[in-house]
């Protein structure tokens, strides 16, 4: 039975296919929520299962056979709006369900490719965009489709048709808040199944916070700001402050502090948590807000009864150079303890127990980090000062501090694009970018709806054959087991499954298997556009399928300085890729 309609909310629209009306679809629930990375027969979440390991257990497609892995079928995502593929599909029943730049949402038949319905938001001009018009994905729950739009909503479609149930607005884009990310469904015992999401902003001085509304109405439910001084909402009344006023900041800089959590979070089904990884503090320029600036730049753990903080745990404290903290946490049990991971831009991996946050190890994944001289004992890094940039009011004219050349650059290790950990292999399979900055501060004041840097950048190679490198790492060891290096950066996920293969696309538009356990490349395929999207597996009438979306952009094209121009030449997209085993050659 059909749940929770409401009439279409005006300003957007939904084009409906003109074949055959959809079939309906089995609702979705929690119970299949919770088994997401255990269930093969379908994709629900973003980071196919809650816990975000992006690990299938599905291995008909394997090392043996994967080599004749072929095409099923393509589809354009279409029209002018060729940006930034950023986006991992979801599948129910015989549909996938994908979002495209410019926060547009398209269901296909995964038979045959064919559009079922496409809807597309309908957004305001002069939007105020940091990092593209990209969308990471959503939610299927119940009858609905959930996403987040560019201009700061978080929509519920039906996932029949395409129609608008509710549209929730978070917050104001003029003052910078948008929405990428893809929305997390969490059980409740106190309000039900509750949808959660972060904000995007900090570039333009928002004040992050993570929010929880009920998955039937859109219903606020609770708020948790990320920096310390503000105060949180629970059932539309103020709760409790997050952290003491002006412990960690100083003055009124609290009150533009950036710290949004642009990426989404994960969720925790044994310790019942959320894990958000919060981002950089605002402006980049730290000389005028000296101190730890909680919670920006790391990662924290919320009551989902409540939206009250369990723990926090900060990579990098007191940030000078937009090292986000927002990063996926992923939950793993590490030599019996419950353990999340985290490869953070700072260039360090972090393990934590994620019963209570405390540091357990660190280690560099990429190379030549000359911020930071290594961690201490409860993983605070060991600032290098000499490559902190230089306060611009000691500067002779007082409009351009020191420059430095940090490594790695701002835009980091690794960036948005996630990992994936193998319960099979007990390794991370990391893509990571190898590269610095000349980074220098700036003088800077706040004002509503501009961009509040207080900094100049240039991001350069460190090295002259690679960029890229997709990792293999051993948590329980910090060591590298494996490595692949490219030309170019890496902006794409991971995938890894039991048939001991890792899928992970390239600037360069080939999707590209490889073994897991030795790094051999296996299989790769040009889908004819750079991949900055996360491909996903599953099974359906006996055949495993791949299925990946191609489209260059994202960040590297706009902030990438000297490497952007080393990518200049890579051609958008917008294409819908689904790859199957001939059937003579599936392991049966």
């Amino acid at each position: 039975m059909k749940m929770w309609k409401q009439c279409a909310t005006a300003g957007v629209t939904a084009l409906a296919a003109t074949l055959a009306g959809p079939s309906l679809a089995e609702d979705v629930t929690m119970e299949e929520i919770i088994n997401d990375a255990s269930s093969v027969g379908d994709v629900l979440t973003n980071g196919l299962g809650q816990e975000g390991q992006r690990f299938s257990t599905l291995d008909k497609i394997n090392t043996e056979n994967v080599s004749q892995l072929v095409p099923a079928w393509a589809l354009s995502l279409g029209d002018e709006k060729m940006r930034g593929q950023e986006t991992q599909p979801l599948v129910k029943d015989g549909v996938l369900y994908v979002t495209g730049s410019y926060s547009r949402v398209f269901a296909v038949d995964t038979k045959t490719g064919r559009r079922k319905w496409q809807y597309s938001a309908r957004l305001p001009e002069g939007l105020l965009t940091c990092c593209d018009v990209i969308n990471r994905g959503g939610v299927l729950f119940g009858d609905n489709f959930y996403y987040m739009t560019l201009d700061a909503k978080v929509v519920a479609l039906d996932k029949d048709t395409g129609k608008v149930v509710w549209s929730k607005q978070i917050d104001d884009p003029k003052a910078g808040y948008t929405g990428t990310a893809a929305p997390l469904i969490v059980p409740s015992d106190a309000h039900g199944p509750i949808i959660v999401t972060g904000v995007s902003g900090s570039e333009f001085g928002v004040v992050g916070r993570v929010e929880a509304r009920r998955a039937d109405t859109g219903e606020l439910v609770w708020t948790r700001p990320t920096i310390e001084g503000h105060v949180g909402t629970l059932k539309g009344k103020p709760s409790t402050m997050t952290g003491k006023k002006n412990e960690t900041w100083p003055g009124d800089m609290w009150k533009t502090g950036g710290a949004a959590p642009w990426l989404g979070g994960t969720y925790d089904p044994e310790t019942k948590q959320i894990f958000m990884g919060v981002g950089n503090p605002g402006p980049w320029n730290s000389h005028i807000r000296e101190g730890d600036n909680r919670w920006s730049c790391g990662r924290i753990a919320i009551n989902p009864e409540n939206g009250e903080i369990n723990w926090g745990f900060q990579t990098t404290p007191w940030d000078g150079w937009d090292y986000d903290g927002t990063n996926e946490v992923i939950s793993f049990d590490m030599d019996g303890t419950k353990a999340v991971a985290t490869a953070d831009r700072n260039g360090f991996f972090y393990i934590l127990d994620r019963t209570n946050g405390k540091f357990l190890k660190g280690f560099p994944f990429v190379e030549k980090i000359n911020w930071a001289k290594g961690l201490d004992k409860n993983g605070r890094p060991l600032y290098d000062p000499a490559f902190r940039a230089g306060d611009p009011s000691n500067s002779k004219d007082g409009k351009k501090g020191t420059s430095v050349f940090a490594i790695p650059s701002f835009l980091g290790g690794k960036n948005w694009m996630p990992m994936a950990y193998s319960p099979k292999t007990k390794l991370f399979y990391v893509p990571s970018n190898e590269w610095g900055m000349d980074l220098w501060n700036e003088p800077i004041t706040y004002k509503k709806g501009a961009a509040y840097l207080g900094a100049g950048f240039t991001i350069k190679p460190i090295f002259d054959d690679h960029i890229g490198a997709f990792k293999a790492i051993d948590p329980t060891t910090g060591k590298i087991v494996w490595s692949i290096k490219y030309e170019t950066p890496l902006w794409g996920g991971a995938l890894a499954t039991a048939g001991d293969l890792v899928f992970y696309g390239t600037p360069e538009g080939y999707l590209t298997a490889v073994n897991a356990t030795s790094g051999e490349k296996l299989w790769e395929f040009q889908t004819g556009s750079g991949i900055v999207g996360s491909p996903i597996t599953w099974e359906e009438d006996g055949e495993q399928y791949i299925a990946v979306v191609s489209g260059w952009g994202g960040a590297v094209p706009l902030w990438g300085g000297e490497v952007a121009k080393k990518v200049a030449h890579l051609p958008q997209g917008g294409m819908l890729w689904a790859f199957k085993m001939p059937k003579q050659m599936a392991k049966n």
